[in-house]
């Protein structure tokens, strides 16, 4: 077995100075170091060898297998070595190149339109509310003012689910409800902005779904010229400080008085647009002063407080502020649209 063993290190040691690349050293490891190489056998085999035999065979075996392993890393650094002189003479590196620039992610059009909003409320002692999407009828209609079968329910064609009751939010208004049962009977100054869904015939102004904001302020001796004074300042810090407004009287069932609120068309100078159907307006938002009926359902008592509320369509803010012409591209997901912004 000795003879053996000095037979395997002598061809080890001759093939591995033949090996000339990473590959072939690595078949070379397998076949003379791995599990089935006949020198480990022979560490296998040792146990059934004369204990006179023992000590000198695994001496030697070992010393076989660490010089088949020194000859391994050194051949193999070696090797290493000269594949990274071959990469560096052979292969041209143009160092004047310009690097290669990685794609970045961007914020959405709507969510750069949401944050500029929020700042600008935000200045105004405003804070952010979030309101669930699923809601139960109570809340989307019950409680602002409109009871079954109430004629105002047919301004919103609603996505009613199999659970009786449940239906998706067709407005943010709910969150009004909500956020008076959080707080009354103390002042509120929120804005509820999110998702809501209507069963609407998809166009390039109307989409099923699209995203609000809801405003509303709840305390004592709030009147129409609050309501009027926010929004106008609203209007100035989000399209300009000189673009004109007009107010338009309007009804909801949720407010009294009700009133739409306009913005002159910039892109016509109100000579009258395709845009602005050739009215030179441009209508952003609903309002009103919050229906006593809804201050009660909320938990505060009318004849001591008052309140307006109002709201908007970010993706309507947003086609204003952009020149967007199809409500579509937003939810499209197309990146040659997106990576504009």
């Amino acid at each position: 077995m000795l003879e053996q063993l000095n037979q395997i290190e002598q061809d080890a040691l001759q093939a591995i100075r033949a090996a000339q690349d990473e590959t072939t050293i690595e078949q070379w490891r397998v076949a003379y170091l791995g599990r089935s190489a006949p020198l480990m056998q022979i560490f296998d085999k040792l146990g059934a060898l004369p204990k006179e035999e023992r000590p000198a065979v695994g001496r030697r075996a070992n010393e076989v297998k660490r010089a088949l392993e020194g000859a391994f890393s050194e051949r193999a650094d070696s090797l290493r070595q000269a594949s990274l002189v071959h990469s560096l003479t052979a292969e041209r590196l143009d160092v004047t190149l310009p690097g290669r620039s990685f794609p970045i992610g961007r914020l959405h059009p709507l969510t750069q339109t949401l944050r500029e909003m929020y700042h600008i409320f935000a200045e105004m002692g405003f804070q952010v509310f979030r309101s669930r999407e699923v809601e139960t009828d109570e809340y989307n209609f019950q409680l602002l003012n409109m009871p079954e079968d109430h004629p105002a329910r047919d301004m919103w064609d609603t996505f009613y689910t199999l659970t009786p009751g449940v239906l998706l939010r067709t407005h943010t208004s709910p969150g009004q409800i909500h956020v008076m049962y959080a707080y009354a009977p103390e002042p509120i100054r929120v804005i509820l902005p999110g998702v809501v869904y209507r069963y609407e015939q998809v166009s390039a102004r109307k989409d099923t779904q699209f995203t609000q904001v809801e405003g509303i302020a709840v305390g004592r001796s709030i009147t129409f010229g609050d309501l009027k004074g926010t929004l106008i300042d609203f209007a100035r810090r989000m399209f300009g400080q000189d673009v004109r407004t007009r107010f338009r009287p309007s009804y909801f069932p949720f407010t009294e008085p009700s009133a739409e609120m306009d913005i002159e068309c910039f892109l016509c100078g109100r000579k009258g647009c395709g845009v602005c159907k050739g009215s030179g307006w441009l209508e952003i938002l609903g309002s009103g002063m919050v229906h006593p009926v809804v201050l009660q359902n909320g938990g505060y008592d009318p004849e001591q407080f008052s309140g307006f509320a109002f709201g908007m369509g970010v993706e309507r803010i947003a086609m204003l502020c952009y020149k967007i012409e199809d409500i579509r591209y937003f939810w499209a997901n197309d990146l040659r649209f997106l990576e504009q912004f």
